[in-house]
């Protein structure tokens, strides 16, 4: 994937604690109490999604870096916060879906 297909598609590169780069693709980002957060995938090279999907959820740290561009970090969210964001993320994907039934 080129850097400008990750770019369009909102995909961001993770690096797991073993090492492995791991390319996650932004679904949706929603505030929280004030916070920035956002459901990612999994990133598939045709972009397609499935219901068996995982889904993971990250609290978004802005900041300026020394050269004084915006930049965002990707962070877990504490663990006491999961339950409510897990429900906030299935309600916003679940009324997704309502609507597209709809246009059907």
């Amino acid at each position: 994937m080129t850097p400008e297909q990750m770019e369009e598609r909102d995909i961001v590169e993770f690096v797991d604690d073993e090492g492995h780069t791991l390319l996650l693709e932004v679904m949706d980002y929603f505030f929280y109490n004030g916070e920035e957060f956002a459901a990612l995938c999994d990133a598939k090279e045709d972009g397609g999604q499935t219901d068996e999907d995982a889904v993971y959820i990250m609290k978004i740290n802005s900041f300026t870096d020394e050269n004084g561009e915006e930049m965002e970090e990707f962070v877990p969210p504490e663990e006491e916060l999961m339950e409510k964001l897990i429900a906030i993320v299935h309600t916003r994907f679940s009324e997704e879906d309502d609507g597209e039934d709809e246009e059907a």
